[in-house]
């Protein structure tokens, strides 16, 4: 597979790249990513591939990532597809600087034209969902930002299932632009959203796209059992490690998944990140993976990742280590005394 071998985007006729280049980690605002020069390097080596999907945040390095990016893209704007995300807070001490509301909607996207330099927002995501603004609220003004002509097409990320259905529904009965990706994490150390957010996207046919399908950095195999660490920081941490351990995934668990991930790059004779990212595509629901890279050579080495195809014995190796416990109401109904309740003991053919 190559980056130019594109894939429909959910229920829209967007084609997209089956990696998407994350700018999170363009601009060193934050104290480890790249700088202006290496995240240049690395926006080149995407987009001279073939690769067409770029991910950004209104507030990515504090702004940083998206005047970076408007200045890279140039007169390439027309082959790339720009997302970027509003909801995370801008200004501190002002609550209305963040939040899924109107006022902050509109205000951010703004914000997002001037530092991307572009007149448009091919793909708009709501960041995660603030648990304060109606539904209504919200999908309404999205649909009137698409209706202005700022805005093309609309994505969820970071909401609970039941919500993104709600919204969903809300959007087709009104006629309001619908969502058509979902941008959630996961990797083989999150694998919790096989639960219910895998499956309301294929229900609402919403293409996703996973952040972090590399755990953080866990499954690279750079961290090993001394380097378990469980942080509460409410701050972005200036060191790439701070983040992963405020995110919880620099635990036992994960790194036990990342010794396999490891052993098992070794004998397909490729790289840890490679296989973690082949696991994340070989999933058919997923249609391109965000990439985050600090350094020209991690973007080459997660690009591998199209050149790679895992046997159905690695899968199996990679599989059980990795799978999230069973919870309600799954756990109670898939019991064989409930399922012989369900089905009075025949064979009957179930729906996904």
């Amino acid at each position: 597979m190559t980056l130019d071998h594109c894939k429909l985007l959910g229920r829209s006729g967007l084609r997209v790249s089956p990696l998407s280049l994350g700018a999170m980690t363009f601009g060193s605002d934050w104290g480890w990513a790249a700088d202006g020069a290496e995240a240049h390097r690395i926006f080149d080596l995407y987009v001279d591939r073939g690769g067409n999907f770029v991910d950004a945040s209104v507030n990515y390095t504090d702004g940083r990532a998206e005047r970076l990016l408007g200045t890279f893209i140039g007169d390439k704007r027309e082959r790339i597809v720009l997302a970027t995300k509003f909801m995370m807070a801008r200004e501190p001490g002002n609550p209305n600087s963040g939040g899924n509301h109107r006022l902050n909607m509109v205000r951010s996207v703004e914000q997002s034209l001037t530092q991307l330099g572009t007149d448009r927002i091919d793909l708009l995501y709501l960041h995660a969902w603030d648990m304060t603004t109606r539904p209504d609220e919200v999908m309404r003004a999205l649909d009137d930002l698409v209706r202005s002509g700022k805005v093309l097409y609309l994505g969820n990320c970071n909401t609970p299932a039941w919500r993104v259905a709600q919204m969903q529904t809300l959007a087709d009965i009104r006629s309001w632009s619908p969502f058509v990706a979902l941008q959630i994490e996961y990797s083989l150390v999150e694998r919790t959203v096989e639960h219910e957010l895998l499956s309301a996207a294929a229900a609402l046919d919403l293409g996703v796209l996973p952040w972090s399908p590399l755990g953080g950095g866990v499954l690279t195999g750079k961290y090993y059992l001394a380097d378990v660490e469980d942080s509460k920081e409410a701050t972005v941490s200036a060191s790439r490690k701070g983040v992963i351990a405020s995110s919880g995934h620099l635990n036992q668990r994960a790194i036990e998944i990342a010794d396999e991930v490891r052993a098992v790059a070794e004998e397909a004779n490729s790289t840890p990140s490679r296989v973690a990212l082949a696991w994340t595509l070989a999933n058919p629901a997923v249609v391109s993976p965000i990439i985050g890279a600090r350094t020209l050579a991690q973007a080459e080495d997660d690009l591998g990742a199209l050149d790679l195809v895992l046997t159905l014995e690695q899968l199996d190796r990679l599989n059980p280590i990795s799978a999230p416990g069973p919870v309600f109401p799954g756990r109670f109904t898939q019991r064989p005394l409930v399922q012989q309740l369900i089905f009075g003991g025949a064979a009957v053919q179930r729906r996904d």
